[in-house]
Parts: C-alpha cells; sequence; structure tokens
C-alpha cells in the first residue's frame, strides 16, 4: 500500500492532469458517497478544512448540528481509469469529523479504526480476504436493470457458455491501474452470478477494497451494457450471493497467530478462542453482517449459504469452517460465511475483530465441530446435536442485536441507536407490504 503526504498529493495532481476530486466516505448503511471538488480546492481539502452537511446523510447529524469535516485518507489517493483522460478524476477516502475536530462517533470507518487499535494494543494485527459475489444482469434501453439473464454458465465454467469472462478482465486490469491486486476471479453456481476473491490485507485496507471494488464493478458493467447487483437473494429459487471472510490475526514481525502445527487442525488456542467469540456474538451481529430483509432469504437450507451455529475443518456447510491450507500451515485462517455483500464492511470487519478478541480474552472455547453435511440437515439431527440457528429474518437479527450488549458496545450509542432505529422502519415496512407471492397464493384460494 502507497504511504503518501500532502507534497506527493500535490505533485501527482499536477503530473497527472486531475482536474477533479470526489472525497468519498461510507454512510451507517455501507452507501457510498462523495462530494466533488474542483483542484483549485485541494489545499483545502488537504488541510482538513472541507465541511459538508451531515444532516443530509441519515444517520449522521441533526440539522442544529450539522456541519462536519471530511478528512482524507491520504494512503486512498486514486485515480479512476475510467473517467476521461484530460481533466482525470481522483478520489480520497475521507474519516468524518465533527466540526470541533473530534472524530464523529457514527462513522463506521472510525468505528473499525479504533478496534484496530484495541487489537494492536493486544499485540494482533487483523488480516482479511473477502470473497465477494455479484449478479450480472441485463439493463433495457435506459439502463435500468432487468432482473434476467441469458446465460446458463456455473461454478468455473468458461467462455462462451460464461458470458462474463471479458467483463471479469475488465474488471481486474481495471483495479490493476488503480493499485488494487485481485487473487482470483470465476463464474459462481447460479447463472449471472460471478465471485471476486481479494488477496488478505489489514482489516482497513481491506474495507476500503471492498467499497472500491463495489464502485468499479458497477462502473464497469455499465460499460458493457450490464447491471452489476449485490443484492443477497435477487432470484427464487437459485443460490443467494454472500461475501465470505476469511480471517487470520498476525503479531508484528507477520507471523500467523492461528497456526499450531502441533495440532490436529493447524490450529492456535487463539484461533479457537476467535472461532468462541465469533459464535458467542454471531446472533447479535448479523443485522449487521445480514442487514437487509432481502439477506434472509439467502440464510435457507438448500442453497448452500450457512443457517446453523456451527464450525468444522474443510466442512464447506457449517457458518464456520477451517479451509485447507498449503506446506507448512501457509494460509491457515478461519472462514465466516453468513456476511453478505450487502453489508458495510467496515462495520463487518469491526464487529468479527472485536468479537474475536473477546473471544481470546476470555478463552471461549468453540463447541465440537460438526462434521457433517449440514446442508441436509434434518429437525431430528439439529435436535441431537443441540444446533441453535441464525436468525431467520431482519427482525429477529434486530431483537438479537438489541440483547448483545457487547455488539452494542463496539458500534457504540451514537451508531447503534441511528442503526437501529433505520432497520426497525425498515422491517415496519416490509411487514406491511403484500407480496406478488401473497396474491398468487391466496387471492383465489382463500
Amino acid at each position: 500500500m502507497a504511504v503518501y503526504n500532502k507534497e506527493d498529493i500535490f505533485r501527482m495532481v499536477e503530473e497527472e492532469d486531475v482536474e477533479f476530486i470526489r472525497l468519498q466516505f461510507t454512510d451507517m448503511f455501507g452507501k457510498l458517497k462523495n462530494m466533488a471538488v474542483t483542484v483549485g480546492q485541494l489545499e483545502k481539502v488537504l488541510n482538513n478544512q472541507c465541511m459538508f452537511d451531515g444532516s443530509a446523510v441519515q444517520g449522521f447529524a441533526r440539522v442544529e448540528e450539522s456541519d462536519m469535516v471530511l478528512r482524507p485518507d491520504l494512503d486512498t489517493f486514486s485515480i479512476f481509469p475510467w473517467r476521461p483522460q484530460q481533466g482525470k478524476v481522483a478520489r480520497l477516502i475521507c474519516d468524518v469529523y465533527r466540526h470541533d475536530g473530534t472524530p464523529f462517533e457514527g462513522d463506521s470507518r472510525y468505528i473499525l479504526k479504533k478496534v484496530v487499535r484495541e487489537a494492536h494494543e493486544m499485540g494482533y494485527h487483523f488480516k482479511v480476504g473477502p470473497e465477494l459475489e455479484f449478479f450480472l444482469f441485463e439493463s433495457d434501453e435506459h439502463g435500468k436493470p432487468e432482473i434476467r439473464t441469458y446465460e446458463k454458465a456455473g461454478y468455473f465454467d468458461v467462455g462462451p457458455v460464461d458470458t462474463g469472462e471479458n467483463f471479469r478482465r475488465d474488471m481486474v486490469l481495471t483495479m490493476e491501474d488503480m493499485g488494487y491486486q485481485v487473487e482470483a476471479t470465476h463464474h459462481e453456481a447460479a447463472p449471472g452470478q460471478h465471485e471476486i476473491d481479494f488477496k488478505y490485507d489489514s482489516a482497513l485496507r481491506t474495507a476500503d477494497s471492498l467499497m472500491t471494488y463495489k464502485m468499479a464493478i458497477r462502473t464497469i458493467a455499465k460499460g458493457h451494457g450490464m447491471y452489476a447487483s449485490f443484492m443477497p437473494k435477487p432470484i427464487t429459487g437459485i443460490n443467494g450471493s454472500g461475501m465470505h471472510l476469511n480471517m487470520s490475526l498476525h503479531d508484528g514481525d507477520g507471523a500467523n497467530l492461528f497456526l499450531d502445527g502441533g495440532d490436529e487442525r493447524g490450529l492456535s488456542k487463539e484461533a479457537y478462542w476467535f472461532i468462541g467469540g465469533l459464535l458467542k456474538h454471531i446472533k447479535g451481529m448479523s443485522a449487521a453482517l445480514n442487514p437487509l430483509v432481502n439477506s434472509y432469504k439467502r440464510l435457507v437450507p438448500g442453497y448452500e449459504a450457512p443457517v446453523y451455529l456451527a464450525w468444522s475443518s474443510q466442512n464447506r456447510s457449517p457458518l464456520i469452517r477451517v479451509p485447507a491450507v498449503g506446506p507448512a500451515g501457509v494460509g491457515t485462517r478461519i472462514e465466516l460465511r453468513n456476511p453478505d455483500p450487502s453489508a458495510n464492511p467496515y462495520i463487518a470487519l469491526a464487529l468479527c475483530l472485536a468479537a474475536g478478541l473477546s473471544g481470546i480474552q476470555e478463552q471461549i472455547l468453540p463447541p465440537p465441530e460438526v462434521s457433517g453435511n449440514l446442508y441436509q440437515m434434518g429437525r431430528q439431527d439439529e435436535e441431537e446435536l443441540g444446533l441453535e440457528k441464525l436468525p431467520m429474518s431482519l427482525g429477529e437479527a434486530i431483537t438479537e442485536m438489541e440483547k448483545d450488549e457487547f455488539v452494542l458496545s463496539v458500534l457504540g450509542k451514537e451508531y447503534s441507536g441511528s442503526y437501529l432505529k433505520g432497520k426497525k422502519q425498515e422491517w415496519r415496512t416490509y411487514q406491511q407490504q403484500v407480496t406478488p407471492w401473497e396474491v398468487e397464493e391466496y387471492l383465489y384460494n382463500v
């Protein structure tokens, strides 16, 4: 990752003929926002003097205290390859501050940085490698997405059956132009579904990358006459899209602290405790990891998504798995499989890290691993194993978050209050809707 100072930014802007700079930040629900300024305002921006109306962003500020400041992270400077090459457009990812110079506690990037700082104080460096899934759909003549695809490709298929190969190539090349590294891409299980695997990186860098990738993917898809959707379950009867998180802790020298060659699974005590912490708080975290009404249409049996609170080594059906690794334990990590791409990545990673650290501090051992195929689990098997389930709706997830004082403390009063208020309204609105399925099922039969 590049490290820049103010002089570097001024120099690159001049050398690259940059005319516009987008100051980007993420709202509490994970939506990317920005304010564009001309290069003439750059000195003001770099001196942390760029203000905006926080009351215009849901959950940020009340009208009477709306003046907020965008402080750019200079290391995130990047030029958009898809914009005109004369009068280029660049971006800086920003932290949100109050007018008095204090960090805004409701800024999701601030929440992640706070937890990362706590981890560093304990001697831990958190590394994450996400697997981002999404759909490519057709667009009409107005660019409006249509929930359909003409292709019939599946896992790891190639062209011409996989019609997304050219898109994925352009996406990789574009991201490399911006200084990012893609580990792998491939077609996923469902028609029109694709996956990008990130090379693991620090938590903050990974969250910034996820926001950048989603923006770039949508932009490049539009250039191909397509629409990229990160909706967790856009189509009934086929797999939904997840955002699996591969996680590990390292020391200051880069040594993987999840690795223990003397353990039968190659895992250290810290790795087991980290799993234990995740399982203890996963229900309370679900409203953030799976934040939409639609998220819970994905987390059902039969579509390769986790349902039960269980873990296993290599077995892909539980909530948490320990993937196979290379020689000498290279790549030892744990994979959390319920998050989906609609989650705010800063909050998702903050909660995962905080829960894992609490597991280490409390030395929480997970229950015995489950080796069977949980996708085929019946009610009797479920009862015999004593397995709990993830929340089955956004309403249940909201209730679980409200009950988990630890999760609320990680999010902070400012963020959690506004977030729960917004999600409760979303759930109430959904409950009032009459769906096409209900009309078809009941109108003529009741």
